[in-house]
């Protein structure tokens, strides 16, 4: 089945067309600045070649429009007509406590997630705004939507509770969510099929780590906590979000720096991080290139991000009292060999032996523990289209 994966986000709008029978990309790319003069799509030719088409795309819709008229283009278009497209599947970030799992889209489904605007304001009303520039251009074609915040439904209530008065759970439905759930799905998944273990039986810790990050703890196939919270904040010090804070540590910035809630979210989502310590950058590699130059600032960054990881690592081990599987992914886990390395090593007492030579690897799918470890430490690249193309072909072909 020929599956129109799509994420859309305020600016942008990324795709692959998969065939999820084969797992094949038939196609893939993405649409830049949305409503900027300098609006781009950028593209994978059949070749395999790279191509950037420069044209004007006000909203959503049209970058849409430029995606299905670009796979059906007689150059380099991959489908002769967009009947070949069996079903589209988005990305969608928050699904509140209303979906444990992915969904066939209905006026309904499209209802409930725009109530989760308030919780998601930069990336929910981009996902619907994608549903239905989809609906507008290939009104018969079924979509399904797979929600970031589902595979951690299975969380117990003393995990997804926050300390607050019980009746804004009650009214406004503050909680931990935790996102990031396809990746971490997919990869606890795939690590025990690379492996040759019983999916079902195993504790596994995820580690999806890059300028955004979150780690989840799995125990016989089923999230019991993750590190972000009620939005993409909470949890681990990440590229330009701050993570973890006092919240009394924020009551008084706000105080002294006179902000209002919108300055607050700024500082803590765009200001902060790796950014906001190191000075230089949201990316590692230039946070690396500065260590190198001698620059102390970035190097307490890396520290930081690296040291955040390993508490919420340890914590981990105790929620699921024991770990049978680390896994690895995300653009830093899936890249950074001296991080992976770094925080291996920080758990020797668990029975975890390092394998230096197999950690020498970017983006492929290796063990980097090493043969008496205690403990299987694998770097397992993430394909989030991939398990939203499956998704997708096992809802539309149960209707």
């Amino acid at each position: 089945m020929k599956i129109l994966v799509l994420n859309c986000g305020s600016s942008s709008v990324k795709y692959k067309l998969i065939d999820s029978d084969t797992k094949k990309v038939l196609a893939e790319g993405g649409v830049e600045k949305i409503g900027l003069p300098d609006s781009f799509l950028k593209f994978k030719k059949p070749d395999g070649e790279k191509e950037t088409i420069y044209v004007p795309m006000p909203t959503a819709k049209e970058a849409v429009k430029n995606i299905l008229d670009l796979l059906t283009d007689p150059k380099n278009g991959v489908v002769k007509n967009l009947d070949e497209i069996e079903a589209v599947g988005h990305r969608v970030v928050h699904g509140m406590e209303d979906f444990s799992e992915s969904v066939l889209i209905t006026p309904d489904v499209i209802k409930k997630v725009k109530e989760a605007y308030s919780v998601a304001p930069l990336h929910n009303p981009a996902n619907v705004t994608g549903i239905e520039a989809v609906e507008s251009l290939i009104p018969n074609v079924p979509q399904v939507a797979v929600f970031d915040t589902a595979f951690h439904q299975t969380m117990p209530a003393k995990a997804y509770m926050y300390a607050l008065p019980y009746e804004l759970y009650e009214k406004y439905g503050v909680r931990r969510y935790g996102f990031h759930g396809t990746s971490h799905r997919y990869v606890s998944k795939r690590a025990c099929e690379f492996l040759g273990l019983p999916y079902e039986k195993q504790r596994i810790i995820t580690c999806h780590i890059g300028n955004g990050g979150s780690i989840t703890a799995i125990r016989d196939g089923v999230s019991v906590d993750t590190s972000m919270g009620l939005t993409p904040t909470e949890g681990l010090m990440m590229g330009t979000r701050s993570g973890d804070v006092d919240p009394g540590a924020l009551i008084y910035i706000m105080e002294r720096e006179n902000l209002d809630a919108a300055g607050l979210s700024k500082l803590v989502n765009k200001q902060s991080g790796v950014l906001g310590v190191s000075g230089k950058s949201s990316d590692m590699r230039d946070v690396e290139a500065a260590i190198l130059s001698g620059d102390d600032k970035a190097k307490l960054a890396l520290e930081m991000y690296e040291y955040r990881i390993i508490k919420y690592i340890g914590a981990y081990v105790a929620v699921l009292g024991g770990v049978d599987v680390i896994v690895f992914t995300g653009g830093v886990g899936e890249n950074q060999i001296s991080t992976r390395e770094a925080i291996c090593k920080q758990f020797a007492y668990l029975g975890v032996t390092f394998d230096a030579e197999a950690n020498k690897t970017r983006g492929k799918e290796i063990e980097i523990s090493g043969k008496d470890s205690k403990v299987h430490v694998v770097v397992i690249p993430t394909d989030e289209e991939l398990m939203i193309a499956q998704d997708t072909a096992k809802i539309v072909s149960k209707k």
